[in-house]
């Protein structure tokens, strides 16, 4: 804001013709203010400060379109009424500098209004930004146009600057681009709004046409004669040419995808032993159909082969130890994306590599660095230079982020102690852990590593868990066996019993000791059931021994098929209670869990004809012992596990009471078998009352033994992509002690449909098996064996802690059995299909399936065809 230097001479002839003319001091003073005022309009690259005269600020006014107060306008300025300032001069240009970066106004001058002497008098004149009054966005779904005003501070009232609008343009055009949409184009206008209010305001049109994707159709290479094309467009995980076949991965071009493939060619070469493999160059061809060809142009080099691998700096483990970790010998092809992972494997917290050898035996400070000291005749000697540094002990352990849950209830799941050497296979374990609760956020559960301290060899770490809701609620109706089914279900799965009679505890209930309460009511006109179970996952508080225990009661009324409706006269009841144990092992390892359950079940029936034996009055005892050998392993959401297995085999067993309480069952059996072949029409009175009276006697007490195994696998088909193979395998068998008693009625195996009970109540064990109706693939009467196969394939939507979504395909196949005589593992139905399963905290898993059975039913021609199953607390 200075008078040029060219200018000077004109200021002269100015002040000369005034003197000439004899004009009055105030026509010098005007003449003076409109010389200031044209030097003021000068470029600012042409000022010069040169010439500018001191005056005293007299006084400052404020004039424009705004809608700030002058004394704002004035503070923040920076100017001053009695301050000393060179006009023009910096003082000037630094109040008008910070008007402008303010970036709350459009348009800004400063204007020198009266001169008196030494004393000059100032006006700002300045004009408001608009501000955004109206947005309107086309071209996009109105889900995304939250989104879109978030992520670019599009909300009602912010200042509208050419920035803001150009920023807008580039940020919209980028990110269509980056998710395929090459010719995306955003186009925003702006409109003043004329009204009575004085604020300058617009309105903005936001019109986006992202246009198609464009897909991909071939993927050239040049220059590439020992690795094939076919292998190198292989290696591009997340670019792919159109491929019709294809479903997993399409066919559009995302840049930023496709720059990390060059980077994955460029690997596949060096895991061939090319490491000085290299892209050329790389262009997109436009082509006319819409679509866009690559051409790719690589230099292989040559092929190289590991020579001597020297270990450097070793002393805590011996050369011999570190090559068996290291698993790569001389004359093997170079390969440095495996040399990589085998000294660090970032892709695997708890991969089999050197870093982690070093770590999990206390070498937290410890560097491994693999340097190659020779490359003649394209044979590659190593050094892997190590530095072991001090081991490290853990200072402080502590837990962040729990309101509800209790310290002591995370504390003894922590594998990590307070002066305890530095583990990090104990810190993945401890995750783990964590998430197996299930009242943590498992994909937020972080390990924060706090002041490592290597001259002292200590480390403090902060384990940082987010709670969910821990707490389920089951309110349903439905329809099913004939009639309206209403559910009450309430578990609490980290309550605290010791606070029951608290009333300051209930926030609503008591909670945060890790244990679990669950209340069920369930009923319609056929049935009813009531059943409560509790757990204490640390039985004393000391060890990892889980106490368990739960009642229950149901009651089944018989169909009248004249009045089709209930019979209350006729009723079969079961009220049973379990008691049991799970113990944590430290053998083979401790991931193995022993259990251990006594259960007593007593059957009821009040005139009530149930087909699996021939007495409709009277009663059946069912004790039995249970032990289970399991092992999980699985990481790291229960809900979603992504690696690790799970597996578990256990038999259950009642008393052999044949051997002891001298009762003839080979005589009963046959009086049975007599009276039974005769048809029941044709029964005296007294041949049924005799019948029944022998099965009475025969299932008095329950006599078997039962073993079942399962085991889920859960597999990651690409590193860190979260999509998930989980192949299964079941089996059941059900026998008995003594022949002549037979295999009970009741524990014995229902096949098919979604696996929920439904309306059966008569101690049977529901199996699932997708694509058919429920209980379809077994005999009336249940059967004794089963078998199930299962292959899933899973992949994410949303793994968020408000509710976490998944969807699958699966095939699977199973069938059960009379006996050991019709068993073939092989002669299974199959089905195939496709679900979604969604985990809410409130009110648990919730899902969907659709199954394809391919083989007929009885009475079926052709295959059974497409079933619909809705999926209520349990997982497949």
């Amino acid at each position: 804001m200075n008078i040029k230097k060219e200018n000077d001479d004109l200021g002269k002839q100015v002040n000369n013709l005034a003197n000439s003319l004899a004009f009055s001091t105030y026509i010098k003073n005007c003449l003076a203010l409109l010389f200031i005022v044209f030097s003021f309009s000068l470029q600012a690259q042409d000022i010069s400060y040169d010439n500018g005269k001191k005056y005293i600020i007299g006084g400052i006014s404020v004039s424009g379109n705004t809608s700030f107060s002058e004394k704002t306008i004035v503070t923040y300025s920076g100017l001053r009424k009695g301050k000393e300032i060179t006009i023009p001069g910096e003082g000037t240009s630094t109040a008008i500098k910070k008007l402008w970066n303010s970036k709350l106004f459009s348009d800004i001058e400063l204007y020198v209004t009266k001169i008196d002497g030494n004393t000059a008098y100032l006006e700002i004149r300045l004009s408001d930004l608009p501000q955004l009054n109206e947005l309107k966005i086309n071209g996009v779904k109105k889900s995304k146009v939250e989104g879109i005003i978030k992520e670019n501070k599009l909300d009602k009232g912010v200042k509208v600057t050419e920035n803001l609008v150009t920023t807008t343009k580039n940020f919209l055009e980028t990110k269509y681009k980056k998710q395929g949409f090459l010719n995306s184009k955003v186009y925003i206008n702006t409109i003043d709004v004329k009204d009575s209010i004085q604020t300058a305001r617009v309105n903005m049109v936001l019109n986006i046409d992202k246009g198609e994707k464009v897909k991909i159709k071939d993927i050239v290479f040049n220059g590439n004669e020992v690795l094939k094309s076919k292998k190198l467009r292989k290696s591009m995980k997340n670019t792919k040419k159109i491929n019709r076949l294809r479903i997993l991965k399409r066919s559009k071009f995302i840049d930023s995808a496709y720059q990390a493939d060059l980077g994955h060619i460029i690997d596949t070469y060096k895991e061939n032993g090319y490491r000085d493999a290299r892209i050329l160059s790389d262009s997109v061809i436009i082509n006319n159909d819409k679509t866009i060809s690559l051409q790719i142009n690589v230099n292989e080099g040559e092929q190289y082969k590991f020579g001597d691998i020297t270990f450097i700096g070793n002393t805590v483990y011996s050369n011999d130890q570190l090559t068996r970790m290291l698993r790569i010998r001389k004359g093997d092809t170079y390969n440095g994306v495996l040399l990589e992972k085998r000294i660090a494997d970032n892709s695997k917290p708890d991969a089999l590599d050197i870093t982690n050898l070093y770590q999990n035996n206390g070498y937290l400070f410890s560097t491994i660095n693999p340097v190659e000291v020779s490359a003649k005749d394209n044979v590659i000697d190593m050094e892997i230079r190590i530095v072991e540094g001090k081991p490290a002990y853990f200072n402080n352990v502590s837990v962040s982020g729990n309101d509800k849950t209790n310290d002591h209830v995370i504390y003894r799941e922590i594998r990590t102690r307070p002066g305890q050497l530095y583990s990090k296979a104990n810190v993945v374990r401890t995750i783990r852990e964590l998430g197996q609760l299930g009242f943590f956020d498992a994909q937020e559960l972080t390990p924060d590593i706090k002041n490592p301290n290597p001259n002292e060899g200590t480390v403090d770490i902060d384990y940082v868990v987010k709670e969910t809701g821990s707490s389920q609620i089951e309110l349903q109706g439905g329809y099913g066996g004939g009639g309206f089914i209403g559910t009450l279900g309430l578990s609490f799965n980290n309550f605290s019993i010791k606070n029951i009679f608290n009333k300051e505890a209930y926030k609503p209930i008591p909670m945060g000791d890790g244990q679990k309460l669950a209340l069920r009511l369930q009923a319609s006109r056929f049935f009813q059931t009531y059943s409560f179970s509790f757990s204490e996952p640390w039985l004393g508080g000391k060890r990892p021994v889980q106490f368990s225990t739960s009642i229950s009661h149901t009651k089944q009324f018989q169909f009248n098929p004249l009045t089709r409706n209930a019979d209350k006269n006729r009723s079969f009841n079961i009220t049973g209670i379990t008691f049991g144990l799970a113990k944590r092992l430290s053998i083979p390892d401790d991931y193995f869990t022993l259990s251990q359950a006594i259960s007593y079940q007593r059957y009821d029936l009040n005139n009530y004809d149930v087909g699996l034996f021939n007495f409709g009055d009277g009663y059946s005892n069912n004790l039995s012992y249970t032990v289970g050998l399991s092992r999980n392993n699985t990481s790291v959401d229960p809900i979603y596990p992504t690696g690790g297995s799970n597996f578990g085999i256990t038999a259950k067993v009642s008393v052999p009471y044949s051997l002891f309480n001298n009762v003839d069952y080979s005589s009963l059996r046959e009086t049975s078998d007599r009276l039974s072949s005769i048809p029941r029409q044709s029964r005296t009175q007294e041949e049924s009352e005799e019948l029944a009276k022998a099965d009475q006697e025969r299932y008095k007490w329950l006599e078997f033994y039962k073993v079942n195994f399962k085991g889920d696998w859960y597999t990651e088909v690409i590193n860190n992509s979260k999509l998930v193979l989980k192949p299964s395998v079941e089996f059941g068998f059900l026998g008995a002690y003594n022949n002549d008693r037979g295999v009970i009625p009741f524990e014995r195996f229902y096949l098919g449909g979604d696996g929920l009970g439904n309306f059966s109540l008569d101690g049977r064990e529901v199996i699932a098996l997708r694509g058919y109706p429920n209980q379809s693939l077994s005999d009336q009467d249940g059967g004794t064996i089963y078998n199930k196969f299962s292959l899933e394939l899973r992949y994410p939507i949303t793994l968020a802690a408000s509710a976490k979504i998944f969807a699958l395909a699966f095939v699977e196949g199973g069938a059960s059995y009379n006996n050991f005589r019709d068993y073939n593992p092989f002669n299974i139905n199959r089905s195939a299909g496709l679900g979604v399963r969604i985990f809410m905290p409130a009110f648990g898993l919730l899902g969907i399936d659709f199954g394809h059975g391919f083989d007929p039913l009885d009475g079926e021609v052709g295959k059974h065809g497409w079933e619909t199953h809705f999926i209520i607390g349990q997982q497949f």
